[in-house]
């Protein structure tokens, strides 16, 4: 905090609040001031600094339930994205060694997996890229804050630092990328006290064993996928349906291959409490809506991936009339980022109806600085955003889903082109490929433009995301068709696609 005496600042005492004064450079300490130090806070800071602007990130991490805490760097870095990623290619390495004695490698011994080693490595990954953000804001002379911040009014921001020491800071423009945290079911016993969260689980010492996993949305099965494939016994309770939101068909891929994988799913089930045990392990009661029936089984770890809440309480934004979503708690947005209280502007995890994604936030933090710098009017276009879902076998996607185009297009305004493929890498190995499939939605009129791409297999986001440039193109099937394929690779099957559903026939993909 020593830092912030020197330059053109000053403290000035005023009773028991610090106020961070300006001498002689302006009516407001900073041009911009953003609250979250998340990706999107921080590319919308530096994008800031960049093009002139004296800009202050104010960034602190409330320790999960469980305890846990982190670094500069927001849900991606810390407890999201980068991990996850990095574990779900620790269970694919396990996948990989046991198809390579099928290609020869001589593979002594059983194989098994420690969990101490990849947490170190993993978690030692991620504090270097914590550091490596605040040299980043150095760099580029953004002025970090590691302070609880809460909005006064238009141009104010008010900080508390870890020690309960407060200041208030002054900007043209206060931002606001708070991001959001896991949710924890409120009505059922024990949840809260011995369960965890995506916030606790890649910060683990040991081995989490034996795992219940609450929910089925992305978050959930991308952590049950790692969990059982580095060879833990995992099961997946789901209330309704897996991945709400994304095409359906496709959700049924990804549990199917899972299923088959090793993970257990528990349909149709709502958890009723958790009571920890003499012995240490956690006994879960739920009930089975199908049937009616009480069920109990034990588990080393429960964790909760019930959705997520935005970060928006703490902010002081009732009082400033910045309005919410009621039902959600998320921040109403105008396609600009702007809030409804003039100066303030949002984006990201808290705004309603905005994708939960980091490159998303990136790309709207970096434009809204433009735009408030001066430098440009474009806005974020949050149409055909591309996601991979990272399950032992990936989905990934661009567009409409299936359901969503025939709801906007009707059933006989939509052709659905589709394939069903084996990857090269399964057939020596001999893996199921029955989960490996691709559509391609597009209008059924005209040059057939495409209005949605699904795939499942090996690499997919890889796949889909050069796809997703021919979307901002405005691609047809007749594209698809003029392109010309890499041999012998996954992709390729996506320009080779030829039968629809329409037809009826078998879409299965036969020869090289």
């Amino acid at each position: 905090m020593a830092a912030l005496c020197r330059g053109r600042h000053r403290w000035k005492r005023n009773n028991s609040l610090h106020v961070l004064t300006r001498n002689l450079t302006g009516n407001y300490n900073y041009d911009l001031v953003v609250i979250g130090g998340g990706s999107g806070g921080l590319a919308c800071s530096k994008e800031a600094a960049q093009l002139g602007q004296k800009v202050a990130v104010l960034d602190y991490v409330e320790p999960s339930v469980q305890g846990t805490k982190w670094g500069l760097g927001g849900t991606c870095v810390n407890v999201g994205c980068i991990p996850k990623k990095l574990m779900h290619q620790a269970a694919l390495l396990g996948t990989a060694v046991k198809d390579a004695k099928k290609y020869g490698w001589q593979i002594s011994g059983p194989i098994c997996h420690d969990w101490a080693t990849m947490a170190e490595a993993i978690q030692n990954h991620v504090r270097s890229l914590n550091w490596g953000h605040r040299v980043q804001l150095q760099d580029k002379k953004v002025k970090y804050l590691n302070i609880k911040g809460s909005l006064v009014d238009e141009h104010t921001v008010k900080g508390r630092t870890k020690a309960g020491k407060e200041m208030t800071l002054t900007a043209k423009n206060i931002v606001i990328a708070t991001g959001g945290r896991p949710n924890y079911p409120t009505n059922i016993p024990g949840a809260l006290e011995h369960g965890i969260t995506s916030d606790d689980i890649f910060w683990l010492k040991k081995s989490p064993g034996k795992t219940l996993v609450v929910g089925a949305s992305y978050v959930a099965l991308e952590c049950a996928g790692f969990l059982t494939g580095i060879g833990l016994d995992t099961t997946v309770m789901v209330r309704s349906i897996a991945l709400r939101g994304f095409d359906q068909q496709m959700a049924g891929l990804v549990t199917d291959y899972m299923d088959a994988y090793g993970t257990k799913f528990a349909w149709k089930c709502v958890p009723k409490s958790v009571e920890k045990l003499s012995s240490g392990a956690l006994q879960v009661t739920w009930t089975d809506t199908h049937t009616g029936d009480e069920h109990k089984d034990t588990y080393d770890s429960v964790l909760w991936a019930v959705g997520r809440a935005p970060e928006t309480k703490a902010l002081g934004l009732d009082k400033l009339g910045v309005e919410l979503k009621k039902e959600t708690g998320k921040i109403i947005l105008g396609s600009d980022e702007s809030t409804s209280v003039p100066n303030i502007y949002a984006f990201g995890d808290i705004g309603e109806g905005r994708p939960e994604l980091t490159p998303t936030a990136i790309k709207a933090g970096k434009l809204l600085a433009r735009r408030l710098t001066g430098h440009s009017t474009e806005l974020m276009n949050y149409d055909n955003v591309p996601t991979t879902v990272f399950t032992p076998l990936e989905y990934a996607c661009v567009g409409l889903s299936e359901e969503e185009a025939e709801k906007r297009h009707g059933k006989d305004g939509i052709e659905v082109y589709h394939a069903f493929y084996k990857p090269l890498e399964f057939i020596v190995a001999e893996r199921d490929a029955s989960q490996c499939y691709l559509k391609v939605v597009c209008e059924r009129g005209g040059e057939q433009k495409i209005l949605g791409l699904h795939f499942t297999g090996p690499n997919a986001g890889e796949v889909t995301q050069g796809f997703a440039l021919g979307f901002q193109c405005g691609a047809t099937y007749s594209h698809l068709l003029q392109t010309v394929g890499i041999h012998p690779t996954c992709a390729e099957e996506v320009i080779k696609v030829n039968i629809t559903k329409r037809s009826g026939l078998d879409a299965t993909v036969t020869g090289c």
